[in-house]
């Protein structure tokens, strides 16, 4: 059966799209874009501070149904330039330290609302 996940503790989606989808033990996380879920504006800044919003949003989204970072099995990543790949991996290795997940990074075109980064992640969690 799927389930539609919302949390207040993360940016309400920006279109017709569901934060999260679970299915089974499955955790399907829609890409977050670094927005405060409190103001519902962009985080200004460089793609170190862009990214950390971006990783909190996922991990309330996760959180919120009962998952962890720990339980994310794929994270795909979107920057808007591979400049800032190695500023991007400082911030992303303090949210995975240990058995990270499997990851597929790339240079976007252009993202929404003109952010430098955007991330979304596949969750397993048994029963």
């Amino acid at each position: 059966m799927k389930k539609i996940v919302y949390t207040d503790k993360a940016p309400k989606p920006i279109g017709p799209y569901s934060q999260a989808v679970r299915v089974g033990p499955w955790l399907f996380v829609s890409g977050q874009i670094p927005i405060d879920p409190f103001t519902g504006r962009v985080v200004e800044g460089d793609v170190a501070v862009q990214a950390r919003r971006v990783l909190e949003n996922i991990k309330a989204i996760l959180e919120s149904e009962g998952y962890s970072l720990g339980d994310v099995v794929k994270a795909t990543v979107y920057l808007a330039d591979l400049k800032d790949f190695q500023a991007f991996n400082e911030v992303y290795s303090e949210y995975f330290r240990e058995n990270p997940p499997a990851r597929t990074t790339i240079q976007a075109a252009g993202l929404p609302r003109g952010v430098r980064i955007e991330i979304d992640v596949i969750a397993y969690k048994e029963a």
